[in-house]
């Protein structure tokens, strides 16, 4: 049996691209980070934890977690409507990295990676910005917005794996699962 373990409808969506035969799962986990941690490491840390709690030995389990960064600055998801206005001015005008950190747990084995993708934002006026927190996108995603959504109005550029961005790199998954 292969398990995804996460709550999130679009990673759901996402694994259904390599397979329908697979159920979720979810457990509460404490998502704290340890001080000091760099982005990259921190989404495979949370990947682990939340992959952890299924771990028995005979089924297949997938973790992953998504952050934002920018300026040296994990964002994550906006609390409010003041937050996502401050996440999406920081984004503003400039280029952040996306990393989602993947842990898949295997009767045999366990790997754990992460992919950085780049994307650069428009300048956005307060207008346009005020217009997206209107949407009610912003609050549930990691930076403040949705790339599938409404969010790709925002986005200059990418540079590298937009399913990643969307929360789960889809051929990196796929060539571990079946290595």
């Amino acid at each position: 049996m292969l398990i995804l373990a996460s709550k999130s409808p679009r990673r759901k969506e996402l694994l259904s691209i390599i397979t329908n035969d697979f159920i979720i799962k979810t457990a509460d986990v404490d998502e704290s980070l340890p001080s000091n941690i760099e982005p990259d490491k921190a989404v495979e840390y949370l990947s682990k934890i939340k992959a952890a709690p299924f771990n028995n030995g005979v089924d297949t389990v997938i973790g992953a977690d998504t952050i934002v960064t920018v300026d040296g600055k994990i964002l994550g998801k906006p609390k409010d409507r003041d937050d996502a206005y401050n996440m999406l001015k920081m984004l503003s005008g400039k280029y952040h990295s996306v990393f989602t950190g993947v842990t898949v747990i295997k009767p045999t084995e366990a790997i754990t990676f992460s992919v950085e993708t780049k994307v650069k934002f428009f300048d956005l006026t307060d207008e346009q910005i005020n217009a997206y927190i209107d949407t009610s996108e912003p609050y549930d995603k990691a930076g403040g917005y949705g790339i599938q959504g409404k969010g790709a109005l925002l986005v200059e550029k990418i540079e590298g794996d937009y399913f990643n961005v969307v929360g789960l790199p889809v051929s990196m998954l796929n060539k571990y699962l079946f290595r």
